[in-house]
């Protein structure tokens, strides 16, 4: 059975409530919900992370190295300047796509930068919750 980590980021706990004209009204478990019934379906396995902090989100990269088949990964602010999650997801070699609920070239400046782009796998931006099972499905299809 294929295994995926979904990994969130700084401040998408407040999915839902946090300027849903920016990022949707599904909280982030609502959004769990929906990627555990796709995972079912496919006969793949889940598991979910989200923190605040920058090293609980590297220590749950670096436990990824054969454990998990690939990850999903939505840094949050992390993505502008983690040099620390960027190394760790380098190290691990377990391929990565970058997901972001909003569009963040649409957004301000700062939002364009990303430290992981290009070492991931791919990267989806303002498609809303889709953004994640789309993200989960092309991985799925890369690792078979």
């Amino acid at each position: 059975m294929r295994s995926f980590l979904v990994i969130n980021g700084p401040n998408l706990n407040l999915l839902g409530t946090r300027e849903p004209a920016i990022y949707g009204s599904k909280g982030l478990s609502d959004i769990e919900g929906e990627l555990r019934e796709w995972s079912s379906a496919k006969g793949v396995e889940v598991s979910f992370i989200q923190s605040n902090h920058e090293g609980v989100i590297v220590d749950e990269i670096q436990g990824a190295r054969g454990r998990y088949d690939a990850i999903v990964i939505n840094p949050g602010a992390l993505t502008h300047y983690s040099i620390a999650m960027r190394d760790a997801l380098i190290a691990v070699e377990v391929p990565f796509i970058e997901v972001h609920l909003s569009n963040v070239y649409a957004r301000e400046e700062f939002r364009h930068k990303s430290v992981i782009s290009d070492v991931a796998v791919g990267k989806i931006v303002g498609l809303g919750a889709i953004g994640y099972r789309l993200a989960l499905e092309a991985l799925l299809e890369r690792v078979g």
